[in-house]
């Protein structure tokens, strides 16, 4: 999964060595994602990808995570585990953001501000036609006659 948005935090390093010997270390980020929403997301990296992913508070980056979740004594812990970090490129995104690194009011293109051309059927294709509807045209049935369930008919076995 990716996601993307401008780095606000950095949290550090934290080391130390778990109960079998090994050293383990994980650097912790907060990331502001982009849109008319931002959200804020904590995400860290995690053994040697710690030293080796270069990220820079203030900068824009496309992020390759791993959500997992996982339960302890009735509660539940969600973390979010970076293994890839590339510099934000909004071309390949389609996203628009500003030099800023957010999105500014306006800055999205607005409904109508491209002239809307009707659809025209690619060359060698046959035209299209709609969809025949069953039952006389309509694409639902009509109700029954009111005689079709005279009143105390043996199937009739509704309460009134």
């Amino acid at each position: 999964m990716e996601i993307d948005g401008k780095i606000i935090l950095d949290l550090g390093m934290q080391q130390g060595t778990s109960k079998a010997g090994r050293d383990w270390k994980k650097k912790e980020w907060v990331l502001e994602t982009f849109g008319q929403y931002p959200r804020k997301v904590k995400f860290h990296i995690f053994g040697d990808k710690a030293d080796t992913i270069q990220l820079e508070v203030g900068n824009s980056y496309t992020l390759s995570i791993d959500v997992e979740s996982r339960e302890f004594n009735d509660r539940w812990y969600t973390d979010v585990s970076c293994y890839a970090a590339r510099p934000y490129n909004p071309a390949q995104q389609g996203g628009y953001p500003q030099p800023g690194g957010y999105p500014q009011p306006g800055g999205y293109p607005q409904p109508g501000a491209y002239p809307q051309q009707p659809y025209q059927q690619p060359a060698g294709y046959p035209a299209q036609q709609p969809a025949p509807q069953p039952f006389g045209g309509s694409a639902f049935p009509g109700a029954p006659a009111a005689d079709t369930f005279p009143a105390g008919d043996a199937s009739d076995d509704l309460p009134f």
